[in-house]
């Protein structure tokens, strides 16, 4: 009997405008200097994002607090997922600090989701944004929060401590949320989104991911959704698979397509667009306090 040999798939490349250039700058380099130095953690550094020495040469990062594991298993992320560690009380500290040695004049802070805790990270939350302020008395903040359950007296410590720029990813289309967020919800993250502004956060914003099987009517209408809670700023870029263990990319989104959204989302009454392939959270979030 004749072996067949099964060729392997065939891996599509990424299109040219994905491909991005090595970060090089006097200012990237020395802040790049002072976290291989301190050993500081960023998710500009931990997630290799392509925008890196963009963002650091206009004085912006990224910083994780909670730990590095997360209680849920979105199938788009390349967090691990499990049992995360102790809550370590000297974070806020620490992350104040670090902003402090890398002289950022605008920072993004972002988590893990800790549905393990009673409240859900939220105390945490508030003590960063306090430690960063008595530290770093110039410094501007986004927070990029979890929906904590959509619990408001855990998204209420957030509105207490009041960042200039709140804000909580829809990641999605509503069709496809429980395939790539699995514990999360479509309408529970549009009413933290709504309750955030309905109880004085100034700036509200989200982000999606496009690439995953979406198509055009879902984007405009998740637009329309977040419209709809007087969301200011969204963030629109291209979904990239972290491994082959995750959800893979079922198309390479078009500059043309992501130029449209840019013009229907400020065309629906968005104070800033970000639409781009190579787009993040936290891309030029530095505007987005204006």
């Amino acid at each position: 009997m004749e072996t067949q040999l099964i060729s392997p798939p065939v891996r599509t490349p990424k299109p040219k405008w994905l491909r991005v250039k090595l970060p090089t700058g006097k200012k990237y380099t020395e802040l790049r200097g002072l976290v291989d130095k301190y050993d500081l953690h960023t998710i500009c550094t931990s997630g290799s994002c392509p925008n890196m020495g963009e963002c650091w040469s206009e004085g912006t990062a990224t910083f994780m607090i909670l730990g590095n594991i997360c209680t849920r298993s979105c199938g788009f992320c390349g967090v691990k997922t499990g049992r995360p560690e102790m809550i370590d009380w000297e974070e806020p500290e620490k992350v104040a600090r670090s902003i402090k040695l890398m002289n950022i004049k605008h920072a993004v802070l972002t988590s893990v989701d800790r549905d393990d805790l009673k409240d859900m990270g939220s105390i945490i939350w508030a003590e960063t944004v306090k430690a960063v302020r008595r530290m770093n008395t110039e410094t501007t903040l986004e927070t990029l929060i979890p929906d904590f359950q959509g619990v408001e007296r855990h998204i209420d410590r957030i509105i207490q401590v009041n960042p200039e720029v709140v804000s909580h990813n829809m990641e999605t289309v509503k069709r496809l949320t429980r395939e790539v967020r699995i514990q999360a919800k479509y309408e529970r993250s549009l009413g933290v989104l709504k309750y955030l502004k309905e109880n004085g956060i100034k700036r509200t914003k989200s982000g999606l991911m496009l690439g995953l099987g979406e198509v055009e009517k879902e984007v405009i209408q998740t637009l329309k959704d977040l419209r709809s809670v007087n969301v200011d700023i969204v963030t629109i870029g291209q979904y990239l698979q972290p491994s082959k263990k995750h959800l893979p990319i079922k198309e390479f989104i078009l500059p043309e397509q992501f130029q449209k959204y840019e013009k229907i989302g400020l065309e629906l009454g968005f104070r800033h667009v970000e639409s781009g392939a190579l787009v993040r959270s936290s891309y030029k979030a530095h505007k987005h306090i204006h």
